[in-house]
C-alpha cells in the first residue's frame, strides 16, 4: 500500500462548508438554550445553569447546590444558489446542509464557599454539508463532514463573593471526511476522492467571574486551541481506479489541523428587579489558516486550485487566507412571573474568508442573527428553555478554478435555529 501524506497549515476548514453555523467560521455556538435566547450576549458573565462549565468556568462558583443542565440545538438551513457559470457543468440545488442537531449536557456541584466542580460534554466545532449528486461545483468539494465531541472536567475557586476563576481541561475527539467529484472524461463517470480520518487532542478552558457592582458582573473566558493529527486514509473510486491509473485505490494518510483559540468578553446589568442587560464580544484567532497543502508520495507533477485526487497529483496547494474575526451581541431578558422569564438578543458576526479564496466547502459571509427565549420553571427545582434563532448572511461570491473545471456562483444564505433544554437542581 502506498503512503500519502496530507500537510496542511489547515485549522479545519478543509472539513466542511460553514455558512449555516451560529458562530463564526465553523465554530458552533450551541451548547446553551438559555444562552441562546439572547443571542449569547452575557455568555461569560451570566452563569444562570450548569452551560456555564463552556461559557465560563468560573460561574461554577454561582450556582448553589448540584445541577444538571442539558438539551439539544437544532439547525435548518437554506442557500439560495445563483449567477452560475463556469467550464464544470451540472445542478445547484443549494440545499447541501441537512437538518442538524447539536446535543450537549453539563453538571455543576459547589462543595462550599470557595471550591466547585463540574463536567461537560459538548460540540465546540463541527457541521456536515452534502450537496446533490451532479452539483456543479462537486470538483471543489461534493461532500463534507466533521464532527468534534469535547469532554471537560471543571474546578472553580471563589476568592470572596467578588471573585472567582474556573478551569477545564479539554479531551477532543474529531472525526472528519472529506469528498470531491472529479469529471475526467464528460462520456464517462465521475471519479470519487474520500479522505477520512480521526484523532484525539487535548486543550483547556478558562475564565475569571467579577461581580464588579451588586449590579454589575463581568466575565473573560479563554477557549485553547487544538492541534490534531488526523490519522485514515483516502481512497479512489471511479474511471481513474479502475482504468489502471493508480497502483492502488486506498492509502494511509494523515492530516494536520489546528482549531483556533478565542476570547469572550461578557457583561451582566441587573436595570430592575426584573430586566438584565446582557453584552458580549468574541475575538477568534481564525488567521492560523493560510492554505491548504497536499503532498502526494510517489506521484510527479501538482495542480492547485483545490482538494482534487490526492493520488492523481503531486501536490495540492488551496488558498484561504482567512482573518481573525470579531462577534458582538447584546440581549436583554425580563422575569414576566416568577415562573417564567422571557429573553431576545442581537448578533453581528464576521466571516473569516474572503471573496478571492471563498469556495463551494466554505460559502461564508458576515451574518446577523436575531434570537428569542423562554424560561418555564415548572417546578422549583426544575426549568424547561425554549430559543428560536434567525440567521441571515450577506450574499457572498464563490470563484474557483484548476486544471478541470471552474465554478462561479452568488451564494444567498439563512437558517432557524430551535432549542430545547432543561436545569435540574437538587
Amino acid at each position: 500500500m502506498k503512503k500519502v501524506m496530507l500537510k496542511t497549515t489547515l485549522s479545519l476548514a478543509v472539513a466542511m462548508a460553514s455558512s449555516q453555523l451560529f458562530a463564526s467560521g465553523f465554530a458552533l455556538n450551541e451548547q446553551s438554550v438559555s444562552g441562546m435566547g439572547t443571542g449569547f450576549a452575557g455568555r461569560s458573565s451570566s452563569a444562570d445553569d450548569a452551560s456555564t462549565v463552556f461559557g465560563n468556568p468560573a460561574g461554577m462558583a454561582r450556582l448553589e447546590g448540584q445541577q444538571i443542565t442539558g438539551g439539544v440545538a437544532a439547525i435548518d438551513a437554506s442557500t439560495d444558489i445563483s449567477d452560475v457559470s463556469g467550464r464544470s457543468r451540472g445542478s445547484n440545488k443549494g440545499d447541501m446542509v441537512p437538518f442538524t442537531a447539536v446535543p450537549f449536557g453539563f453538571y455543576t456541584n459547589k462543595l462550599n464557599d470557595q471550591w466547585a466542580v463540574g463536567f461537560g460534554v459538548y460540540a465546540p466545532f463541527g457541521l456536515v454539508t452534502d450537496y446533490e449528486s451532479g452539483f456543479q461545483g462537486r470538483g471543489f468539494g461534493s461532500k463534507s463532514e466533521v464532527k468534534v465531541i469535547t469532554f471537560q472536567p471543571t474546578v472553580s475557586y471563589a476568592f470572596n463573593d467578588r471573585v472567582s476563576v474556573g478551569f477545564g481541561p479539554t479531551i477532543n475527539r474529531i472525526a472528519g471526511t472529506l469528498e470531491s467529484d472529479l469529471t475526467l472524461n464528460p462520456a464517462a463517470p465521475d471519479t470519487n476522492i474520500k479522505i477520512k480520518g480521526d484523532d484525539t487532542a487535548l486543550g483547556f478552558n478558562i475564565g475569571v467571574l467579577v461581580q464588579a457592582t451588586d449590579t454589575t458582573r463581568v466575565g473573560l473566558t479563554y477557549h485553547s486551541k487544538v492541534s490534531y493529527k488526523l490519522d485514515g486514509h483516502t481512497e479512489v473510486s471511479g474511471p481513474a481506479a479502475t482504468a489502471g491509473a493508480l497502483r492502488s485505490n486506498r492509502y494511509d494518510a494523515s492530516l494536520k489541523i489546528d482549531t483556533p483559540e478565542s476570547y469572550d468578553l461578557s457583561v451582566t446589568q441587573d436595570l430592575t428587579d426584573a430586566w438584565k442587560l446582557y453584552a458580549g464580544a468574541t475575538w477568534t484567532r481564525w488567521s492560523r489558516l493560510k492554505d491548504i497543502t497536499v503532498k502526494n508520495e510517489g506521484v510527479v507533477g501538482g495542480a492547485s486550485g483545490g482538494i482534487l485526487a490526492p493520488a492523481l497529483v503531486g501536490t495540492i496547494k488551496e488558498d484561504q487566507n482567512w482573518h481573525d474575526t470579531w462577534a458582538y451581541a447584546v440581549g436583554t431578558s425580563y422575569q414576566l412571573t416568577k415562573q417564567v422569564v422571557l429573553r431576545t438578543g442581537l448578533t453581528f458576526d464576521q466571516s473569516p474568508t474572503n471573496n478571492t479564496d471563498r469556495s463551494p466547502r466554505i460559502p461564508t459571509g458576515d451574518r446577523t442573527i436575531f434570537s428569542l427565549g423562554l424560561g418555564y420553571e415548572v417546578m422549583p427545582n426544575m426549568t424547561v428553555d425554549l430559543a428560536y434563532s434567525y440567521l441571515k448572511e450577506e450574499d457572498v461570491k464563490v470563484s474557483r478554478s484548476n486544471a478541470l473545471a471552474s465554478y462561479n456562483a452568488k451564494y444567498e444564505n439563512s437558517a432557524n435555529g430551535f432549542g430545547l433544554g432543561m436545569t435540574y437542581r437538587f
